[in-house]
């Protein structure tokens, strides 16, 4: 006879267990997402009452070419931060994952450490890195000025946007690669070298194909947070910088059009979905049947 519990017949414990997670799922998350969703087919009949009247003009305003050539310039930012998110982040990742296991503990620590900022503080510290009278331009003037330089224009452009979306995401690509690269069986890898493979040999074709979910883990958890970043450019960017959480900001803020910043924030998820939908598709397929 078997004396463990049967957590199917045990509802009310099973129940304790779930509820207060649930209720806050739903109160603080499910519900507040309805709703915005329901304004996204409303429209505007007051300074601050919305009629849910089930139209779909708001999406097709967002399909308007003004907000999809925005929306392609976002996801264009933000598949190319996830790309220098990856190229960066894969040697950190697999440097830290064949390091002794006290040097690990403390650069995962060092990988980690910016979170333990806000933010907000870390973009502002980064302004102070790369404006005109930022540390940047002055350490480079004091080490070349004898040879005419000229203060670098740093700031308010794509290339600042671009530095402070890498800046802040990185962490998010490192640390799933380092927990795939860190389950690597080792033994592959010396059987690669025995056979007179090289290092980038070895690399490129033992350890990404066996590391490829936590590739594809980082590529998500990257490019999602990207594309819904709205702090770096409305900062760090120009006029031609904005990106499509800057519309949507603007929308909700200073527009006063919740129904249409609603359909764009569902635009956005919609895109999300499709992504986390993909994912799963591809770890389906690789699992063996």
């Amino acid at each position: 006879m078997n004396g463990g519990v049967d957590w199917r017949r045990a509802k009310t414990g099973f129940a304790a267990i779930l509820g207060p997670p649930l209720g806050w799922f739903l109160i603080f998350f499910a519900v507040p997402m309805a709703v915005v969703w329901a304004y996204s087919f409303g429209t505007n009949s007051g300074i601050s009452d919305i009629e849910i009247s089930g139209t779909f003009a708001n999406y097709a305003r967002a399909l308007e070419p003004l907000y999809l050539g925005i929306m392609g310039k976002s996801l264009a930012f933000a598949a190319l931060a996830t790309l220098i998110c990856l190229i960066v982040g894969f040697p950190v990742a697999l440097a830290i994952s064949f390091a002794p296991p006290g040097l690990k503990t403390w650069l995962l620590i060092g990988v980690m450490l910016p979170f333990w900022t806000n933010l907000l503080i870390r973009t502002y510290a980064l302004i102070a890195i790369l404006r005109d009278e930022g540390l940047l331009n002055s350490g480079l003037e004091l080490a070349f000025g004898w040879a005419g330089f000229e203060r670098l224009n740093l700031m308010n452009n794509n290339f600042a946007v671009m530095v402070g979306l890498v800046y802040v995401h990185l962490p998010f690509t490192v640390l799933p690669l380092y927990a795939a690269l860190d389950k690597l069986d080792r033994s592959l890898l010396e059987a690669s070298f025995d056979l007179g493979a090289g290092h980038l040999r070895t690399i490129w074709n033992v350890v990404l194909p066996l590391a490829a979910p936590g590739i594809i883990s980082a590529v998500l958890l990257t490019f999602i947070p990207v594309l819904g970043s709205y702090l770096q450019p409305d900062l760090l960017g120009g006029p031609d910088s904005q990106m499509i959480a800057n519309v949507i900001e603007r929308q909700f803020k200073r527009a006063n059009d919740w129904p249409f910043g609603a359909a764009l924030a569902f635009m956005l998820m919609y895109l999300t979905l499709f992504g986390i939908a993909l994912q799963s598709l591809l770890k389906r397929r690789e699992r063996p049947e």
